[in-house]
């Protein structure tokens, strides 16, 4: 059975750091591009980041590049979203997502059915 277990979140300063982790079980972790995926306050999905399955190649979306990082670790079957620099508007819920196998059908990576497993999410609070 595939699962996904998110934690991490929490409440933090703005300009602080976070670390979220993915703990993946029931599939071959290995074999599938991995996302976090995030709904703020009011605001649909928002895809933040991937990894390719291997784990050479990541993508970011623009409000996040240059603060977030998404490496995995192969062997603990983890995925992992380093947080810096938070803001405000990172304020969210932060899921973590199978990128399905059929993804390149759709072309929104906003649009939850492209992906085919999610975690329960974890929260992220950026407040003073």
């Amino acid at each position: 059975q595939v699962q996904l277990v998110e934690s991490g979140g929490g409440l933090v300063q703005p300009g602080g750091s976070l670390r979220l982790s993915c703990a993946a079980s029931g599939f071959t972790f290995s074999s599938y591009r991995m996302s976090w995926v995030r709904r703020a306050p009011g605001k649909g999905l928002e895809w933040v980041s991937d990894i390719n399955a291997g784990g050479a190649s990541t993508h970011y979306t623009d409000a996040v590049k240059g603060r977030f990082d998404i490496p995995r670790d192969k062997a603990k079957k983890t995925l992992y979203l380093t947080m810096s620099n938070l803001k405000p508007e990172d304020t969210a819920l932060y899921y973590c997502a199978r990128v399905g196998p059929q993804s390149e059908y759709y072309s929104d990576l906003n649009d939850p059915d492209r992906y085919d497993y999610w975690g329960q999410g974890t929260q992220v609070t950026v407040s003073s």
